[in-house]
Formats: C-alpha cells, sequence, structure tokens
C-alpha cells in the first residue's frame, strides 16, 4: 500500500530546494508543515454536520498537504470529491502524479482566473487553503485591477489596492462555496491589524459567519522560511445573525490554546485591531488622555539612500563637503549603548558614531556654480539614487524633510526577545541631532513643551514615565510579526495613554482645559535642549 504522505513529504523537500528563496517569495510558496495541516483539518471536520459527505476545495493545494491529512483524518467513503488548484508547474505536476490514483483531481491553473460552480450541488462545502503570501508589490498593476474588479464582484467587497494576494483568494473563493459551508484559511495575521485589511474584516463580519481565529505566538514561526506572524480564520458561509460571538484564542496549539476568549461582533466592529484579542479585554471607550494630545509623532526621515546621504566626517572630508549642508544625525539605534544622548558643545551628540546627513534645497544650477565640490559628490548619485521612488518624488532630488531635533525619541521597530525585554526604546535626546525613519520622533505640543520650558527637570522625568509604560500598553496598539518582531507607526503610538506623563504637569488639572489649549496654537513648538 502506498505511503502517500511518506511519498509527498519526500517530494516536497525536493522541490523546495530546487528553488532559491527569492523565487518562492515572489510566488508565494510557503509549504504548510504536515502536523498543522492534519491538526487544521482535525478542528475542520468537527464544524460540519455529522455525516456530511465532504466536497473539499484546496484552492492552493501545492503537494497536497491538506488532503493528505483529510484523508488521514476520515474514511475514504467520506470523501464525495477533492479538487485543488496551483499555478505553479514546478509543485503542480508532480503532485499531479503522486495524487494520480487518488479521487483528488488537481488542475494546473491559476485559481483567480478559473470558472467557479455554476450549480449548488457542484460547489464545495469544505475549503481548507494556505494561499500564496504574494505581497502587493509582487502583483502587476494591470493583474490587481482585475484581482479588484473580481472581487468586488464576487463578495461586494473593494480591497486596498495594498492587500496581498492572499486577501483575493479568500474573497473569490465565496462563490466556489455551497451555503452553509466551512472554510480555513492560514494566513498573515497582519490582516487583523492593517488598513488594508478592513475589507477582509468587512467581509467575515457581514458576508459570513466568522467562527474563531487563532493567532500563533509570534516568537513560534509556523513557517521557517517566512517572516510572518500566522492566523487561522475559521467561517461559515451563511448570514451572520444580528448579535455573534467570536471565539478568538491565541498561542499552543488549535485544540489547546493558551488564552481563549469570545468576543463579540459589536466588538469587533468598534476595534481596529483584532490583535488584541483574546489577550486584553475588549476596548473602552475613554475620555483619557493619549500620547497624541500630547506630542506630535513624526517618523523620522526617510532619506532614500541612506549610503548617500548620510556621511561619516571622514567621507565629508574627503569630498569637501560644505558644512552649511551638513547636520548631526542619530545612528540607528543598534550603535546607541545607553538611551539617554548628551550633546557636545557644538550640539553634536556625544555618540562614538558621528554622523552627518546631507540636505540641500538649493536648485542643481546655483550648487554647480557655488559650492562645484558638493556639485562633484551629488553627480556620482544622479545616475542611480536620484532615480529611486523616495528621490525621483522630490524637489530637488538631493533634499531631506524637516526633521527638526526634538528630545524624545521612540525606536519604531523591535523583538521582545532581547536583553532589554522590550520591543521599543525611549531616548532622551539633549543634542541637535535628527534621525532617520528608524525612529519615531515625538514632538511636545505647545502644552507640554511650555511645561518642560518652564521647568528642565520635567524633561528627565517624562522620559523615565515613558520607559514605565508597561510593554503590554504598546504592543496592543502596535503590529507584530514572525520571530517576536513589533512594530509601531506613529499614528498607533498616538492611541496609547499617557496618563502617567498627564500627572507629572501640574498645570494640566483639566484635561479638557489641556486639550484645548493646544487647538489655538502651533502644534510644532520645539523645546530648547537642556544643559
Amino acid at each position: 500500500m502506498v505511503n502517500y504522505e511518506q511519498v509527498r513529504q519526500s517530494l516536497q523537500a525536493t522541490l523546495d530546494n530546487q528553488k532559491n528563496q527569492a523565487e518562492r517569495n515572489r510566488m508565494g510558496q510557503f509549504a504548510t508543515p504536515i502536523e498543522l495541516a492534519r491538526d487544521i483539518i482535525a478542528y475542520s471536520i468537527q464544524l460540519l454536520p455529522d455525516n456530511e459527505l465532504i466536497r473539499f476545495l484546496d484552492p492552493a493545494i501545492g503537494t497536497g498537504c491538506f488532503y493528505s491529512a483529510l484523508r488521514n483524518a476520515v474514511p475514504l467513503e467520506h470523501i464525495q470529491s477533492a479538487e485543488g488548484y496551483e499555478i505553479d508547474k514546478h509543485y503542480g505536476l508532480p503532485a499531479k502524479q503522486i495524487w494520480a490514483n487518488t479521487p483528488l483531481d488537481i488542475h494546473l491553473d491559476d485559481f483567480t482566473l478559473a470558472k467557479p460552480p455554476v450549480s449548488e450541488s457542484q460547489r464545495f462545502n469544505f475549503l481548507i487553503c494556505n494561499p500564496p503570501y504574494v505581497r502587493h508589490h509582487h502583483i502587476a498593476t494591470s493583474e490587481k485591477t482585475r484581482l479588484q474588479e473580481q472581487a468586488k464582484q464576487t463578495s461586494g467587497v473593494h480591497l486596498s489596492g495594498l492587500a496581498g494576494l492572499y486577501c483575493y483568494f479568500l474573497l473569490l473563493a465565496h462563490t466556489w462555496m455551497k451555503e452553509s459551508a466551512v472554510a480555513a484559511w492560514l494566513i498573515p495575521s497582519e490582516f487583523m491589524d492593517v488598513n488594508y485589511g478592513r475589507a477582509l474584516k468587512n467581509y467575515l463580519l457581514n458576508r459570513v459567519t466568522l467562527l474563531r481565529i487563532h493567532r500563533f505566538d509570534p516568537n513560534d514561526l509556523q513557517f521557517a522560511d517566512a517572516l510572518v506572524s500566522t492566523a487561522i480564520v475559521w467561517f461559515r458561509k451563511e448570514n451572520p445573525p444580528i448579535e455573534n460571538t467570536v471565539e478568538f484564542t491565541f498561542g499552543g496549539t488549535i485544540v489547546k490554546p493558551s488564552v481563549s476568549r469570545s468576543v463579540s461582533t459589536s466588538a469587533l466592529r468598534s476595534e481596529a485591531k483584532w490583535t488584541r484579542f483574546p489577550i486584553s479585554q475588549e476596548r473602552k471607550p475613554s475620555q483619557g488622555i493619549i500620547f497624541a494630545d500630547l506630542f506630535d509623532i513624526k517618523r523620522g526621515i526617510a532619506t532614500g539612500s541612506n549610503q548617500f546621504f548620510i556621511l561619516t566626517r571622514e567621507q565629508i572630508e574627503h569630498y569637501h563637503l560644505p558644512k552649511e549642508f551638513l547636520r548631526p544625525i542619530l545612528p540607528s539605534p543598534r550603535y546607541l549603548l545607553e538611551d539617554e544622548i548628551g550633546a557636545e558643545t557644538n550640539g553634536e551628540p556625544a555618540v562614538e558614531q558621528k554622523l552627518f546627513l546631507l540636505d540641500c534645497h538649493l536648485p542643481e544650477d546655483v550648487v554647480k556654480i557655488k559650492y562645484p565640490s558638493l556639485w562633484d559628490y551629488l553627480k556620482t548619485g544622479k545616475p542611480t539614487v536620484s532615480e529611486r521612488y523616495i528621490c525621483r518624488h522630490r524637489n530637488p532630488w538631493y533634499s531631506q524633510e524637516v526633521r527638526p531635533p526634538t528630545l524624545f525619541l521612540c525606536t519604531y521597530i523591535g523583538r521582545t526577545d532581547t536583553q532589554r525585554g522590550r520591543p521599543f526604546r525611549f531616548l532622551l535626546n539633549h543634542s541637535q541631532a535628527t534621525a532617520a525613519n528608524v525612529y519615531l520622533l515625538l514632538y511636545p505640543k505647545p502644552s507640554l513643551a511650555q511645561a518642560l520650558a518652564n521647568d528642565p527637570a520635567l524633561a528627565r522625568k517624562v522620559w523615565q514615565s515613558l520607559n514605565e509604560i508597561h510593554t503590554k500598553t504598546f504592543l496592543a496598539e502596535g503590529r507584530v510579526y514572525g520571530g517576536s518582531l513589533y512594530k509601531m507607526e506613529p499614528k498607533e503610538l498616538g492611541k496609547v495613554s499617557a496618563e502617567q506623563i498627564l500627572a507629572l504637569i501640574p498645570e494640566s488639572q483639566s484635561l479638557s482645559l489641556f486639550r484645548q489649549a493646544d487647538l489655538f496654537q502651533d502644534t510644532r513648538v520645539l523645546v530648547p535642549t537642556l544643559e
């Protein structure tokens, strides 16, 4: 008797080794581990009515791990039919050969171009899929337009151009399922937090009955070759009840998750970040102060080419660059051993690695005449650097964003599995250095800026308070990737509670007065550097 799974696993390893990482990333080919596939199948079968024959569909079947797991979980006579689609013939042709003597019918076609069944009897009641994880920038513009229109027609949902291919797969599969069909999708958990995921969440709340979402611990990568935090989404193709509860689970296994909680769909409709669940409680309306009330938060400078625009003192001397077009800039956080940055007498940061940002707003014809050495350097980058996306959209291409120095900075990306145990670091900057986009810059709004000007010692208290805010508070607002990697965008940091900081400011007895005071003032008041 053929051991299909043993043959399939051997084939999967061989085929994966024949492709490099870049090729697999482009096609989104990340095979599901068989243990995980079996767990998903075992749980999903329980959602079907007893004794109902299975019509199985996998829109991105690969070598057929889910079908293999299904054969292992139920008697073969319970599988009425089984079909799969695979666009990549590198995997599809050998898979077709493996399963040639079984009921599985593998179509070597693009699922997004395939015609769905016309009649209800031909549709499927059991859809399990790990769709290709292809990011939006790998999808051609014309193809993206087609997919958007098709998804809109199929599901009534319009996807953002930033959506990955997996979003289209999930929506296009809607017309392939019978009424009351069960679906399980193994997809990146990022859709739960990012803006482009809103459309997908709208579908899950309004077009189907969402049953459960299991999110894996980001420290436990399900796919060793893909830096992505994964989730499994289960739903039934039927109109949702007026009020539904969804089971959110986290960590552990599907059968024995580390944390579990039922969340109402009304709570999900009002919550932008579903990764809060099940660890955090439902967010309650609050009139409390948040970071956005105290700070104008900006990403650091996106230079377009750090290698070209961020220079050492030795490079500056070598190219004889005029100092009026250079300003100090902080090195990457990994080069800062301390979170408090001192200042030299000239305002430069007291750090070992001294770096400077090249920033000139004069037009090329003026630079050529007045600053020939600068022009000579710019010419070295004109053929390539000037054509990069960011530089191409600036005038002149070598000018930089306005990001004055500020007392408070935060690293925008980090891990929890470090010695610090905190993904985000708050820095107290006494220097006149600006920062690149690996930092978030926190500019105090007028009321806080005035309080800092009146009491210079307050800056250190605010900084200490920032570092005392519990890590979970930040994680509830940020986003997570595989391998315990967390990221925080300005708007996300702006939503974090700042009650601890407000308590340090004597003048802010009334929160409403504090906010109103800033409505009529320039929100870019800068704080003088400390002595």
